[in-house]
């Protein structure tokens, strides 16, 4: 027999059992729900500090999913461009035993955001670079084992305004990327994609609002799980200008 028949054989068998034995795709619909607070205080035309507070929930409202504060200094190059570090801390609920328990991740990171407009479109970019020391459970035992890992994100966020009214609410959508590396990520270095479709509004003296849908696309750890979450959103936003500095443009859009 022709040893090439013999190979090509040989090798659609192998082929054909490495496929057979891959694990095939799993996608988990649930819902869940997101609240936050996000604030900036300029303290003059450069420098100012930001804060954030953050609850997520699963199954819609019934079951905390994590809670997260941040904290950062900011310095504004203009109107347009301005960076952002600073340090945040995640409690992620996780399970031991059919319970209930909280995982912890500490977070230092930095970003660059750049504003502009296209006639009525307003448009944010920004590049963040998150560095995770992120805690798991093993098993069944407590957490006891921290990974490090490092998060590179990009965001684009588009505004309109539907209405002459300025008082009235505007269209916005934005879409985020989300990759990871770092020893612990071996089958999912694509983390997340996050798309949020809404209403922006402003509610006067420093104040306003985003709310409506976010699909949140995650792939966990084993590669071939996948997990789709159906977000209802709601963030504030607080900002604070000094008398010298130009009202800032419309809040940038904040999360986990």
């Amino acid at each position: 027999m022709n040893m090439k028949i013999v190979f090509v054989f040989l090798c659609s068998l192998i082929t054909g059992s490495v496929i057979g034995q891959s694990p095939k795709k799993q996608v988990n619909d649930q819902s869940q729900s997101w609240f936050s607070v996000n604030s900036t205080f300029r303290l003059n035309e450069k420098w100012g500090v930001v804060g954030d507070l953050h609850i997520r929930r699963s199954n819609f409202m019934a079951d905390p999913n994590f809670y997260f504060v941040r904290a950062g200094a900011g310095y504004w190059f203009n109107k347009q461009l301005n960076f952002v570090a600073g340090y945040a801390h995640m409690w992620l609920a996780s399970a031991k035993k059919g319970e209930r328990v909280f995982v912890n991740e500490d977070r230092l990171y930095g970003q660059l955001a750049y504003s502009t407009k296209l006639g009525k479109l307003a448009l944010l970019h920004r590049f963040r670079n998150e560095h995770r020391w992120k805690e798991s459970v093993v098993g069944d035992d407590l957490p006891n084992k921290t990974g490090f890992s490092t998060r590179l994100r990009y965001l684009i966020s588009l505004t309109y305004p539907v209405f002459k009214n300025p008082n009235l609410p505007q269209a916005c959508l934005a879409n985020e990327v989300l990759v990871q590396f770092g020893k612990p990520i071996v089958n999912n270095t694509f983390d997340q994609l996050r798309l949020f479709a809404g209403i922006r509004q402003t509610l006067g003296r420093g104040w306003s609002f985003d709310c409506g849908y976010m699909m949140l696309y995650q792939q966990r750890a084993s590669g071939y799980q996948y997990d789709r979450n159906h977000t209802f959103r709601l963030f504030f936003y607080y900002t604070l200008n000094p008398k010298p500095v130009a009202p800032a443009p419309a809040p940038e859009y904040e999360d986990e």
